[in-house]
């Protein structure tokens, strides 16, 4: 029987993908890995632990971190940067340039590599699935080489040759918007309220950052309110009782 790896940062996009996975093969057949990079919300790993425990599915956590050490990207913890505080194509304007701040070093690749390695591993006798949770949100205008379909391509043509056809790369809503993402989970029950997408380090999102915004528009553009944010929400009113 097929097996599944999900690459699961704690947020909406990949826990869709869980949700995904394990509505097609069942719990018992997937397994999760988040990956440590230096990030500065690294609140988001208590997060993929949270869902990884909803769905009772394997989870395994790397730590790739010093092979970002010498970038300065601002989502690392590490950096000199700030964090802007607006939308992704607002950052593109002004910066006049497709790359933006947050961008990490071939990220998507090295997650994908790393995933590939261990799902070929770990599953040594099935055929694997490794699920990506990209989307075209993530491409406008350029912003994230990595998250483009000619990239998701390549990485897919690698991975499939690498392991003698054995791991087949998935990335279910790579043409897809993020509202359409929230769409689908919706669909599957997917527990948001357990999602971090936010990339500061705060007890709750932001809501300025490029991700807060987005996230945000999509539960929007779905009439639904945001079930972390009443989570939230409703965590402050019990603790005031």
């Amino acid at each position: 029987m097929s097996k599944a790896v999900v690459l699961s940062s704690g947020g909406l996009d990949s826990t869709t993908c869980l949700a995904m996975a394990v509505n097609k093969l069942g719990a018992k057949n997937v397994s999760t890995v988040s990956i440590f990079y230096g990030q500065r919300h690294a609140k988001e790993l208590e997060a993929a632990k949270n869902v990884a425990n909803f769905y009772k599915v394997a989870q395994y956590e790397f730590d790739a971190a010093e092979i970002f050490r010498q970038s300065n990207s601002a989502l690392l913890d590490t950096s000199t940067e700030s964090l802007e505080k607006t939308s992704y194509a607002e950052q593109i304007e002004k910066n006049r340039s497709p790359k933006i701040s947050t961008y990490v070093p071939f990220r998507n690749g090295l997650m994908l590599s790393m995933a590939a390695s261990f799902a070929d591993g770990l599953y040594d006798d099935d055929l694997v699935e490794v699920y990506i949770g990209v989307h075209s949100d993530d491409v406008a205008g350029h912003a994230y080489a990595d998250c483009s379909a000619q990239f998701i391509a390549a990485m897919s043509a690698a991975i499939r040759i690498g392991t003698y056809e054995k791991i087949r790369l998935v990335a279910p809503f790579l043409c897809q918007s993020k509202a359409e993402v929230v769409k689908v989970g919706l669909q599957l029950a997917v527990p948001y309220h357990l999602t971090w997408s936010c990339y500061e380090r705060g007890e709750i999102p932001c809501g300025q950052c490029a991700t807060c915004i987005d996230r945000a528009r999509a539960f929007a553009l779905n009439g639904v309110k945001d079930p972390a944010l009443v989570e939230v929400k409703r965590k402050k009113f019990f603790s005031l009782l």
